[in-house]
């Protein structure tokens, strides 16, 4: 109900959807927030009805007029879910209003493969100064008409049909997920051709439920005529501010805590974490503080970056690494974690390659 960023400031508002017990057939879902520093209401509303229950098929359609980071990309099996704490959201700075109409096919399409097809048109302007320039035209604000598909493969879970269709009952791992986006020029006005195709894997090494590792694989390729607000980021999640302690904020779950924002874009990349978590210091019944080991790699390039005007960035070519730990639940939830960049893109100055924060992690 009340999210914070550099934009918006203060974002509050309230969103649902109906359960069952309106409707076994048909749903209604949509939120309102509104900014306080940029002092603009925003808001989403939609619906769906069920063709089919034993496969959960839903045809849904919406309309959203809201803010996207730029450069983010989600993945349509995803969906929306509840979370008590977004700690990222805190730092970004660089978002794009987008108004969006779309219309989406959601299908279990076997027991452990489920699929999600959408088709959209966006019109989209970004907050910040910013110009693309193709064959000597440029754009500021654009429209895109996007089309959509994506899959979700959990080969060793477990489920169980149920009144609401297939529940998983057993995480297992790996997980994967495939996602192909295409742009398509001139239908519903639209002004790019490009696609995208990403790729996420997700695998854990459990020794048991609070000492396991963890491997997380992103990756993704944008082919053709792409704005920013499509590209690549790979997750930074550093304020540019000259000291230790005034970059001092929360740490992301799967966020690069050394890498500042808006430092890097790219067209393709692949990010890789590693993740250890440690059996808790059993110090006393209730205080049970966890150690955990991390280190990201990632690495990416953009082949036209002269395309992107009025904005400066690097490239990944080099490779990005950053190691560390946290150290969870000392106080209330809240924790400590440590991370030091190095490698090709180490800083001349010591200080600026260390990302000091707190984390925060609360069981529900």
């Amino acid at each position: 109900m009340i999210k914070f960023n550099q934009y918006e400031g203060i974002r509050t508002g309230l969103g649902g959807t109906t359960n069952d017990a309106f409707s076994k057939k048909f749903r209604i879902n949509g939120y309102t927030v509104y900014g306080f520093r940029d002092g603009r209401f925003k808001f989403s509303v939609g619906g769906g009805f069920r063709v089919a229950p034993k496969t959960n098929t839903w045809i849904n359609v919406s309309y959203t007029d809201d803010l996207q980071e730029t450069g983010s990309t989600t993945f349509l099996t995803d969906g929306r879910f509840f979370q008590f704490f977004e700690p990222r959201l805190l730092n970004i700075d660089l978002f794009h209003k987008h108004v969006t109409k779309s219309v989406a096919v959601e299908h279990q399409l076997f027991n452990k493969v489920s699929s999600k097809a959408e088709f959209s048109v966006s019109k989209i302007s970004p907050t910040y100064e910013y110009e693309f320039n193709s064959n000597n035209t440029t754009l500021s604000d654009f429209r895109l008409s996007m089309a959509k598909v994506a899959f979700q493969w959990s080969p060793f879970s477990n489920f169980n049909q149920t009144e609401k269709g297939l529940k998983e009952t057993k995480y297992g791992y790996p997980k994967f997920t495939l996602q192909y986006s295409k742009s398509i020029k001139n239908a519903f006005k639209g002004d790019f051709n490009f696609s995208k195709i990403d790729f996420r894997t997700i695998h854990k090494f459990i020794s048991e439920k609070d000492n396991y590792s963890e491997i997380t694989l992103v990756s993704g390729l944008a082919n053709g005529d792409t704005p920013l607000t499509h590209m690549y980021h790979a997750y930074p999640n550093n304020i540019t501010k000259e000291t230790i302690m005034q970059r001092f904020s929360v740490a992301g779950l799967n966020s690069f805590e050394t890498m500042y924002f808006n430092e890097f874009f790219s067209d393709k990349f692949a990010t890789i974490q590693l993740k250890r978590f440690f059996k808790p210091f059993n110090i006393t019944e209730r205080y049970k503080p966890q150690l955990v080991l991390i280190t990201r790699y990632a690495i990416g390039d953009m082949k036209q970056p002269e395309k992107h005007e009025n904005v400066t960035f690097k490239s990944l070519k080099k490779g990005y690494t950053e190691s560390g730990f946290e150290l969870n639940k000392l106080f209330f939830g809240f924790g400590l974690s440590f991370t030091y960049r190095y490698g090709a893109y180490h800083l001349p100055e010591f200080t600026d390659n260390i990302a000091l924060k707190f984390t925060f992690n609360v069981t529900l």
